[in-house]
């Protein structure tokens, strides 16, 4: 590779669209095999996660500057300057000629006159000006989706989640698009949130934010002590560990596991209270993964079931965790392309399958105990509305708190969590 960087950057982008990628899992593995590192394993990360969460405005740009239909190989390669021309300090020159290598190199010539001539007019302008022209004569969120670069369902979702103003709402946006900084968690009783670089956290006292660096060089994240693990993450397993309790607390479960950051803590914590934890995960290649984070915690119990069905006696769990499969709406800071990939209509087979977890997690708890629901997503139909319709008809559940955290307030994933106890 003539330049590894902007064509690793490229081929990234071709597997999020063709191969439904994920780029957090993806990326660091390109980087590797070229050992690519230092200033150029920021850039391309920085090229890579820019250009999917801004894709949607750079796609407006684009169509605005070209009315044929555009090769999806050759959309990528134009997202791709667009993002240097318009969000990075890349000279024009510079952002346009080795884009147009890597279109050369990578899908061939005769796409080359036109990518050099689009990225030319898309440099002409700064990224303000573009944005005001695109929303002119727009209403006022289908505006915000072409400047916040989110979809107008979501942008929507988020103004009903917040119940709040504009400026909550524009806050929220601008936060999404903000590279999130790596947050560490240590393992109760494995590592001390002290021998882990960073500043504390704000709101778990097992986090550790780091400013820079590569947490794969911490030996305690290296030796299974320690985790990264976002802050909200971190605070849904607080959330259930630090319930109050009488009678038993013997018996954990985390009904959907992985991939095991919320599973290895919880388990640190049961360790350390002679509780016994079953983790439990669908899919065997995440189970894996649980599996992995857990291996320094014997007393873990990992489990390859649908939490709907597994083998568990009713009534047979102090505390149960429903950590739900969803639509993934809080994450996008960190999963920049499940804004592009989720629709409205997957909602449906989601919620159905919620509901259908928390039904059965509420059954595996005892009378006493507690059930925590969460949910990586802060959509109403998610989080309250699940909450609401498994609970309207029952006398023995009671729903004590809710909490629901945001990037733009707690910087914070938006993480939704809902303590219920069974009567």
């Amino acid at each position: 590779m003539s330049d590894p960087v902007r064509t690793i950057a490229f081929l990234v982008l071709r597997a999020v669209e063709q191969d439904d990628a994920y780029v957090n899992l993806l990326l660091p593995r390109m980087l590797a095999e070229h050992k690519v590192t230092g200033r150029d394993a920021a850039f391309a990360t920085e090229l890579v996660h820019g250009t999917v969460r801004q894709q949607g405005t750079y796609d407006a740009v684009i169509d605005t500057l070209s009315s044929r239909t555009i090769d999806p190989a050759v959309r990528d390669a134009l997202r791709l300057g667009a993002h240097q021309l318009l969000s990075l300090r890349v000279p024009n020159h510079a952002a346009v000629s080795e884009t147009v290598d890597v279109v050369r190199r990578e899908i061939g010539h005769k796409p080359v006159g036109f990518v050099n001539a689009i990225l030319r007019k898309v440099g002409a302008r700064s990224l303000d000006d573009w944005i005001e022209e695109l929303s002119a004569g727009l209403d006022p969120d289908d505006a915000r989706s072409v400047r916040s670069s989110h979809p107008r369902w979501v942008v929507e979702a988020f103004r009903d989640a917040l119940d709040g103003t504009d400026d909550d709402l524009d806050a929220l946006l601008e936060a999404d698009n903000a590279p999130p900084r790596v947050t560490l968690v240590a393992r109760p009783g494995l590592a001390a949130p002290d021998e882990l670089p960073g500043e504390p956290g704000r709101h778990s006292p097992f986090a550790r934010i780091m400013a820079d660096g590569d947490p794969g060089s911490v030996a305690a994240v290296r030796e299974g002590r320690a985790g990264v693990q976002d802050e909200g993450s971190q605070l849904v397993a607080l959330t259930l560990a630090d319930a109050v309790l009488t009678g038993s607390d013997a018996r954990w479960l985390d009904l959907c596991a992985g991939p095991g950051g919320k599973a290895a803590l919880l388990g640190a914590l049961a360790a350390q209270r002679g509780a016994h934890l079953v983790a439990n995960e669908l899919q065997h290649h995440r189970a894996e993964l649980v599996r992995s984070s857990m291996r320094l915690l014997p007393d873990v119990e990992v489990t390859e079931h649908d939490g709907r069905a597994g083998p568990w006696d009713a009534a047979t769990f102090d505390r149960v965790l429903v950590d739900a499969p969803c639509t993934g709406l809080g994450a996008l800071r960190r999963r920049p392309e499940a804004r592009w990939r989720r629709r409205p209509e997957d909602l449906a087979t989601l919620t159905d399958l919620q509901r259908g977890l928390l039904e059965r997690a509420l059954e595996l708890t005892r009378p006493g105990g507690v059930t925590v629901y969460a949910t990586c997503s802060p959509h109403r139909a998610e989080t309250t509305g699940i909450v609401a319709a498994v609970t309207a008809d029952r006398d023995d559940v009671t729903v004590e708190t809710t909490h629901q955290w945001w990037p733009h307030v707690h910087g914070t994933d938006a993480m939704f969590a809902a303590v219920l106890r069974r009567r």
